[in-house]
């Protein structure tokens, strides 16, 4: 019930908004306005669906929701916001098309406009905001359905021995399968991580989002994932909305070794440490940066997975040289990288904090909407050099 409040008061007011806008300020009663209010019904319905049912139907189902759903709210979401940054000129323009009566006196009632030219002005804005947030999540899809950037960026650290220089760590994180998301997904990934034949290959959380008997399959990719010192996952918080457990076991079995609160030494001279995401606090499975850093050689770099960025505070309190993250998106869809500011440290790409480097991954999937905008998936090389 909290979850339906949540979500569906501020939805169910935005569709309002747009029902008005949209809906009855271009139409005048009877057909048109009924089948104009009957689509927004439909399109709430749909979304409130995929974002309650996804996991509680057969898969064909849940895709349909999904696919329908989300790219409803992501339409809805761009449609709002280009009506609301676009009342301020419709009210100029109503009120330049304002008729007022010779010789009125100055108490007289605010103009009214001329019925005629409303229409034109509302159904104009209502044609240009279609066309606007259409374009805008069209070019969306594009970005999160098409192939993840692949980004490559130097890090510089000082304990790094030089014999160990260009060391280069494949990073992915936020892959998100799910009801949109399948085993392709995980194919195209593998495959463009191992072209790279990195050193390492880091998940940093958010792999899935359902059970294992779900996605197994769409996670079987994974085993060919090929690197000189191997792959290793740290839990994101989706992991504990789908079943972390059993997702561990899973993992390992396709050759992915979870770290969980655990280091190990790599390469002869990098310390690989992860902790578990912060939302396992909630399920007695939190991170401890304690035992994950205990007995560490001080004299080696240590690179930290962390899935949230968050957690560079007792990373950069204990001298971790590196942390790598994901979590965010990259804010997925603008405005929204601007509200990460809110809760992370950093929204992407390669930051400091303190002695602590921190590099955010925009992830390689998506949550929600099959839409980015401002904020492209990507897979990263870090490649760590000497000083």
């Amino acid at each position: 019930m909290t979850f339906l409040l949540l979500l569906g008061v501020p939805l169910g007011l935005g569709h309002l908004y747009l029902w008005r806008r949209l809906v009855v300020n271009t139409t005048h009663p009877g057909r048109a306005r009924r089948i104009g209010t009957a689509a927004i019904a439909v399109g709430f319905l749909l979304l409130m669906s995929a974002l309650v049912l996804t996991r509680r139907v057969w898969p064909e189902v849940a895709s349909f929701l999904g696919w329908s759903g989300y790219i409803w709210l992501a339409l809805v979401f761009y449609a709002a916001l280009i009506l609301g940054v676009a009342e301020i000129p419709r009210r100029i323009m109503l009120r330049r098309v304002a008729l007022v009566p010779a010789g009125a006196p100055e108490e007289e009632p605010e103009p009214v406009p001329d019925e005629s030219r409303r229409l034109f002005i509302a159904r104009s804005f209502a044609i240009g905001t279609g066309i606007a947030a259409g374009g805008v999540v069209g070019y969306g899809m594009t970005q999160a359905l098409g192939a993840p950037v692949l980004r490559q960026v130097p890090v510089t650290l000082g304990k790094l021995d030089a014999a160990l220089s260009g060391f280069r760590i494949a990073v992915v994180s936020d892959i998100h399968l799910g009801p949109l998301l399948g085993r392709s997904h995980t194919e195209r990934i593998v495959r463009m991580i191992n072209e790279q034949e990195p050193d390492l290959v880091a998940i940093v959380g958010d792999l899935v989002d359902g059970t294992v008997e779900e996605l197994g399959e769409a996670a079987a990719p994974l085993r060919d994932l090929v690197s000189r010192h191997g792959s290793f996952f740290v839990t994101g918080n989706h992991e504990y909305f789908s079943g972390y457990e059993p997702w561990l076991r899973e993992v390992e079995k396709l050759g992915v070794a979870p770290l969980r609160n655990e280091r190990l030494t790599v390469a002869g001279g990098i310390e690989l440490a992860g902790v578990n995401d912060v939302t396992g606090k909630s399920y007695g499975d939190g991170p401890d940066f304690d035992r994950a850093l205990a007995g560490r050689d001080a004299a080696k770099p240590l690179v930290l997975l962390a899935h949230q960025p968050v957690q560079v505070a007792d990373a950069a309190s204990r001298g971790v040289d590196l942390q790598l993250s994901g979590h965010t998106h990259g804010g997925q869809m603008f405005p929204f990288n601007l509200a990460v500011t809110l809760q992370q440290p950093a929204v992407a790409g390669l930051s400091k904090v303190d002695d602590t480097w921190l590099y955010v991954s925009r992830g390689a999937g998506f949550w929600g909407p099959p839409v980015r905008v401002g904020a492209p998936p990507d897979i990263t090389l870090v490649e760590l050099r000497s000083s």
